[in-house]
């Protein structure tokens, strides 16, 4: 068990509802949500890492309206950019080590190679501007800390494509979703584990080498790719999940699944083609391996499935 508490930012989103649980096994949890803490607000956010004095901060909020975020800019810049930097600022104040998650939208998605994290950075709009923002500023805070960049969230829970599609192909005949940009969808549990697996490794390396927290995290930091394993496109995934839930429920309709361009689909914010991620890094460093995407997608689908009425 853990001590000192651990204060975890954004705890009713996808990712922050699947940590609480896992995190308060490990010790005391401080969570807050985003109608509890205004991250657009410096002050606030000081004041509260002060209060709670934690030994880890998990930031698992974020501005994620990437097509709002083409004319809000202020306000995703706030929560994405400025928030992480002024984490760090306080984790590193009183030796306290941080876990932030950010996002493939960092790429221009140019290619067809998987990313590495050391690939150079070009984002196409403002959310992903605002989120290389929210790295760059944790990294001069001088935190120890982990960027875990992952793509394409997706749970049982929450708002996500998943559960989009789901209630549109019960109530429409057609639906027409992009074929030509490719990436890995990848479960909020699944980064939950990450977080959790990644807190009890820091924990292990203090206990064993005698040190602070801070000197046992200073080989770990830095930015890691998480996404789960393989490819595909958002076509891909929608006719993953949608044909396991036909098969589950024969005697519903599902509406067809029309392959489409980007350019059918238009939108504010321009995605990038190509968010495949390499995430050997990850593996070897932190000795943690993301399951496929088709594996996690099944799991997902059979937690849906028990849940929701025919």
């Amino acid at each position: 068990m853990i001590d000192a508490p651990i204060l975890l930012i954004g705890a009713n989103g996808q990712v922050g509802s699947e940590l609480l649980p896992m995190l308060n096994a490990l010790g005391p949890v401080v969570a807050v949500t985003r109608a509890e803490l205004d991250l657009t607000d410096a002050a606030a956010i000081r004041a509260t890492v002060r209060q709670v004095k934690p030994r880890w901060i998990v930031n698992a909020a974020a501005y994620t309206a990437v097509d709002k975020a083409e004319s809000d800019i202020q306000t995703a810049f706030a929560i994405n950019g400025d928030a992480p930097g002024v984490l760090g600022e306080e984790a590193a104040r009183i030796g306290a080590a941080v876990l932030h998650f950010s996002t493939d939208y960092v790429f221009a998605g140019d290619g067809t190679r998987p990313w590495c994290e050391d690939d150079p950075v070009n984002p196409l709009g403002v959310y992903g501007a605002s989120k290389l923002a929210g790295e760059q500023a944790l990294a001069a805070s001088g935190a120890a800390h982990l960027t875990f960049r992952t793509s394409w969230v997706f749970g049982a829970r929450g708002k996500n494509f998943l559960l989009t599609i789901l209630k549109f192909a019960r109530e429409r005949e057609e639906l027409r979703i992009v074929d030509d940009q490719y990436g890995a969808p990848t479960w909020s549990r699944t980064l939950a584990r990450l977080a959790t697996h990644t807190i009890l490794r820091g924990e292990k390396d203090a206990a064993t080498q005698g040190g602070t927290l801070v000197e046992a995290m200073q080989p770990l930091r830095g930015i890691y790719h998480a996404c789960s394993a393989g490819c595909t496109t958002w076509f891909g995934f929608a006719s993953e999940f949608v044909g396991l839930a036909q098969r589950a429920r024969p005697e519903q309709a599902f509406a067809r699944l029309a392959p489409v361009s980007s350019d059918a689909y238009p939108t504010p914010a321009k995605r990038p083609q190509n968010s495949r991620m390499n995430c050997e890094k990850l593996a070897r460093t932190l000795e943690f391996e993301l399951p496929t995407w088709q594996d996690s997608t099944a799991e997902v689908m059979a937690e849906w499935l028990s849940t929701v009425s025919e």
